[in-house]
């Protein structure tokens, strides 16, 4: 079970890129139907039939690269659903105190609400709420298995000082200010607001003057969210709020970062603290890159991905923490 597991996460990290990807790529609209695209679940006989496709959906011309995008994405991600189900059975059959069997059945109820979430993705034509909450949702499945993967495993902290377990609660407030962070740049993607500032550290011109938190964080109504409905002024507030949490972020985690590795006696404690700055430097310099070399795609891609690695260290440290020696 441990094996697969393993499989899954790496799968799971597999569809957060891929997702990343089909929407810098602006394909979250490449299939304008769900599940399967322009009527057909197999692409191929999308492809077979574009004439037809394109009747059926006039308003929707057919881009063979954007809909390929999509439907790879709903491949490993539907993969993905169906490894987790097998997670949960293979649950139910083993026997033992240690098989943790709440925690499989949480992620297939996660993973069957993250598929409605794509469903909705499509169906609502890019509503950014629910673009940020696939995004969201995805770090959140990925971040079940890994805790799954950590919970079988049978490891005990050498040399470990129960005195560090005081530091559990920071490196769950470093989880929360994480995920949050996490939900900006979804809330900023989702609304292409990426290049709303192209000028560092904060943006270009009178930007305090022209301020709209109200507007940055509202819905507005439109058929199509589709390259986004918000002014420039929301669309640079939400920026900008994602260049102030990215600084909150960096500066607690690096805080955090030196005050465990110095106080800690656990050698795993100061691999995972050391690794986390590394990782956290990394991801500062790839959202740099984004704004000095105006969103190249695999440098906003590899930002999803080193997110998603950043939160799983934070995860391993705090699960280490209050786990007992």
């Amino acid at each position: 079970m441990k094996k697969l597991v393993m499989l899954s996460i790496l799968l799971a990290m597999v569809v957060i890129i891929l997702g990343a990807y089909a929407r810098l790529t602006d394909a979250g609209l490449g299939c304008p139907d769900w599940p399967g695209c322009y009527g057909h679940i197999s692409f191929t006989e999308t492809t077979k039939n574009i004439e037809t496709a394109q009747q059926a959906f006039p308003d929707r011309p057919f881009e063979e690269h954007k809909a390929w995008n999509e439907m790879i994405h709903r491949y490993f991600a539907s993969a993905l659903g169906f490894i987790i189900v097998l997670i949960f059975i293979r649950s139910l059959m083993q026997k033992g105190y240690n098989t943790p069997k709440k925690l499989p059945f949480l992620l297939v109820c996660l993973v069957c609400f993250q598929g409605a979430l794509g469903m909705w993705t499509v169906t609502l034509n890019l509503l950014p709420v629910v673009v940020m909450g696939h995004l969201l949702g995805g770090f959140t499945v990925l971040s079940g298995l890994f805790l799954l993967y950590l919970r079988l495993t049978p490891f005990r902290i050498p040399g470990g000082d129960p005195r560090m377990r005081r530091f559990g609660k920071y490196s769950t407030i470093g989880i929360i200010i994480l995920t949050a962070q996490i939900a900006l740049g979804g809330w900023t993607s989702a609304n292409y607001a990426a290049l709303a500032c192209t000028e560092l550290p904060v943006c270009e011109g009178s930007w305090y003057e022209n301020l709209s938190f109200s507007g940055a964080f509202s819905v507005p109504e439109a058929e199509n969210y589709e390259f986004g409905v918000h002014s420039y002024n929301e669309r640079m507030t939400m920026h900008i709020m994602h260049r102030v949490g990215a600084l909150v972020t960096f500066l607690y985690l690096c805080w955090l970062g030196l005050r465990l590795y110095a106080a800690a006696v656990s050698r795993l404690i100061k691999n995972l603290s050391a690794f986390m700055v590394v990782v956290l430097g990394a991801q500062v310099i790839l959202g740099v890159s984004n704004v000095v070399f105006s969103l190249p795609i695999a440098v906003a891609v590899l930002h999803n991905a080193v997110a998603a690695g950043l939160l799983l260290v934070l995860i391993s440290i705090s699960y280490t923490l209050y786990r007992k020696t």
